[in-house]
């Protein structure tokens, strides 16, 4: 068992790192113990979106139902032979992972199969399920098990994850919008995307990035550094996102080049040295 435990978690990492540059230099900065973990939280979080996003020629709803069937099967009977399920099962099963997060996931996995425009309260019910319950996951694995210092840093999960979540739509505004007929921000008008509006949403996503920093502050040593790079990875791509135009995000995916984000794990690590982050 071993060896499959380590195949499936390999299967994990890989996953993330061509997946998402960011995320797998950020867990990579994470104290060793916490990186496996976080890469099968990553790996069963990318197959679900996968399923939902790209999946167009298969039947999307019974391939996201089966997964899902097959996922708490995983985590019921502590083992399956699908390598991603494993390695999630066994991060949930060792840091006891509140299964109503999962169950959350999936139903916002499931409002991506057939809503295309969400009011307020599907709009932070989708952000809920789909990434702040992803932050709360981690939570689980950063604090192992202290319960008492998982209820002082969960708004602050909570809202990275929205931060991050909220950060992505901007960034993927048109392929959301052209190719799967998304519309995530509730009231928006994207064929007359105004500054204004384009400015309501940046300050809803500062407020969540305002709250999230004092958490990173007090995180466990452990995962300090990693989530704080991650927080910079986002930050600075945010700040590309509010200086470019409301039809440039309709018509380009911004991006941050590699040596920006290799000069702000420079900075991370300079100021985590001098204890300011």
């Amino acid at each position: 068992m071993h060896i499959f435990h380590k195949v499936s978690q390999e299967c994990s990492r890989i996953t993330a790192e061509r997946y998402s540059t960011s995320f797998s230099s950020a867990i990579r900065l994470l104290h060793a113990d916490l990186r496996r973990p976080v890469y099968n939280i990553y790996g069963f979080v990318r197959f679900a979106d996968e399923i939902v996003d790209t999946f167009h020629q298969y039947d999307k709803n019974q391939l996201l139902a089966d997964f899902k069937k097959e996922t708490f099967s995983a985590i019921s009977n502590k083992i399956s032979i699908n390598p991603i399920l494993q390695s999630f099962q066994l991060t949930v099963n060792q840091y006891q992972i509140d299964h109503d997060l999962i169950h959350s996931f999936f139903t916002s996995m499931e409002m991506d199969l057939d809503k295309t425009k969400y009011d307020l309260s599907k709009y932070k019910q989708y952000i809920y399920g789909s990434a702040e319950v992803v932050g709360l996951m981690c939570l689980y694995v950063f604090c192992d098990g202290n319960k008492q210092q998982f209820e002082q840093l969960k708004p602050a999960a909570k809202s990275l994850g929205a931060a991050f979540q909220k950060v992505n739509f901007l960034r993927d505004l048109k392929a959301d919008h052209e190719q799967l007929n998304r519309t995530y921000f509730p009231g928006v008008d994207f064929s007359n995307f105004t500054p204004g509006m384009k400015a309501q949403i940046e300050l809803d996503i500062a407020n969540d990035f305002q709250k999230a920093y004092s958490g990173i502050r007090e995180l466990p040593i452990k995962a300090r550094f990693g989530v704080y790079v991650a927080y910079k990875y986002y930050g600075s791509l945010f700040k590309k996102i509010k200086k470019a135009a409301p039809a440039t995000l309709l018509t380009n995916r911004i991006r941050i080049p590699n040596y920006l984000k290799a000069l702000i794990v420079m900075r991370a690590g300079l100021r985590s040295q001098l204890n300011i982050l």
